[in-house]
């Protein structure tokens, strides 16, 4: 009897792992794999080019595909949930999202983390709510979007997440010829590396008017879950393509979510609690004089999802700052504020700057 329980046991097992197997060369195959550099689609129809010296309002927001807004929490961050919004919720999100985008009158808007299809946000398609709101209010405009997390099946954890198709989105009112998907290098091997994010930028080159020189507009959203070598190694590719572009003349600003602290921001009114996720730390001092980096710690950009925030007091709550902005040295900022929104519609808090061109 002994040796029959043992066989069966054996024989599952041997089920099991031959089923594991399967799935990891299941994965391999879809696995989601961009090319170093790609050129994405603008979609719609902008108006002129950039002017000099003409008021430009952009705005940066990480919107947490619309389902991380004050009642959730997430695995990732310490949290038990992997659904987090029903699709009733979701649109709700959204539509609180649309409503602040829509009230700012905004030139340029960059966002990160628009799902299109995925189960997490209950496979809404985000770019049909925020398109025809923004063009409301931006009238004939161009956006396009990149994929950062692109997978057929994510089969963690339980629940498994599922199908992720979600990315970076910029709008514009300018005219815009190309823009491309540039890869970031990815910290994760085979076969983590199959369902997981690969990062990018997103780079959008928009003409100035009068000159050959361009406004270069870079979305971007870093490493989050890795021991750090990821952000570093993403960071330096970031600068490597800011320098280039400013080589050039053009105009830059890169921005989003870097899942890290700049170290010239005061973020001592945010306390780290070392039992949660904790962001890195990019050091102003590896950019040269040619570049501003940009966050403002009045108010947290992000807050903690290792437990709901709804009804929670702010005193104990774990927040950070950890989105911004970076301008080249010919763009001057004439105002630059995160808009405290707490957190009702997505973890994050949006990022608003004016500024100019010299």
């Amino acid at each position: 009897m002994a040796k029959k329980i043992g066989k069966a046991i054996l024989v599952i097992l041997i089920v099991i792992v031959l089923i594991a197997v399967a799935g990891i060369g299941v994965l391999t195959v879809l696995e989601y794999k961009p090319a170093a550099d790609e050129v994405v689609p603008m979609i719609g129809q902008a108006g002129g080019g950039v002017r000099t010296g003409e008021p430009i309002k952009l705005v940066s927001w990480n919107i947490g595909y619309g389902a991380l807004g004050d009642n959730a929490d997430f695995f990732m961050d310490g949290g038990t949930s992997v659904y987090t919004a029903d699709e009733t919720r979701v649109r709700e999100n959204m539509a609180g999202i649309t409503d602040f985008l829509t009230s700012q009158k905004p030139d340029i808007v960059m966002l990160q983390e628009l799902d299109r299809d995925s189960s997490r946000s209950r496979r809404v398609d985000e770019t049909t709510i925020v398109v025809p709101a923004l063009t409301e209010v931006m009238g004939d405009s161009q956006y396009s979007f990149a994929n950062n997390y692109k997978a057929a099946f994510v089969p963690y954890p339980l629940p498994p997440l599922g199908k992720v198709d979600s990315g970076l989105f910029t709008m514009s009112r300018f005219g815009s010829d190309t823009a491309n998907r540039v890869s970031l290098p990815c910290p994760f091997s085979w076969p983590i590396r199959t369902v997981n994010l690969k990062r990018c930028l997103l780079i959008n080159r928009m003409p100035i008017e009068g000159s050959d020189k361009e406004l270069v507009i870079i979305n971007l959203h870093l490493e989050a879950y890795d021991s750090g070598e990821g952000k570093i190694a993403q960071t330096k590719a970031l600068l490597s393509v800011l320098e280039a572009e400013y080589e050039k003349g053009n105009y830059v600003i890169a921005g989003g979510d870097f899942n890290q602290t700049f170290s010239n921001v005061d973020t001592s009114a945010y306390p780290d609690n070392p039992e949660g996720w904790l962001p890195g730390k990019i050091d102003t001092a590896d950019f040269g004089s040619e570049w501003t980096l940009l966050m403002d710690a009045s108010a947290p950009t992000c807050r903690s999802l290792i437990e709901p925030y709804e009804g929670k007091s702010r005193e104990g709550f774990q927040f950070y700052v950890i989105d911004g902005l970076i301008v080249s040295d010919n763009v001057t900022v004439k105002s630059f504020a995160t808009k405290d929104l707490d957190f009702k519609c997505t973890d994050h808090n949006p990022v608003v700057m004016e500024f100019v061109l010299e």
